[in-house]
């Protein structure tokens, strides 16, 4: 399962990450470990490595949130 588009995982990721929003920019983080990862990588969300269950959007994850989303 490697010959995956990992590019549009993320976005996907992403986009779900905004039906699940609460406290304006936090996000449950109930997804893969990898894709998180390449998230934080991105810029589009804050450290996920934490006892936290959820995770935060930066300004730039947030906007792309909504906009991959609609």
């Amino acid at each position: 399962m490697d010959d995956y588009d990992r590019e549009k995982v993320d976005e996907m990721v992403l986009a779900l990450m905004y039906l699940v929003l609460h406290d304006f920019n936090r996000a449950w983080k109930g997804f893969d470990w990898d894709t998180l990862n390449r998230l934080y990588e991105k810029g589009w969300i804050e450290n996920p490595r934490s006892k936290v269950k959820s995770v935060v959007l930066t300004e730039e994850g947030l906007a792309q949130s909504v906009r991959l989303f609609q």
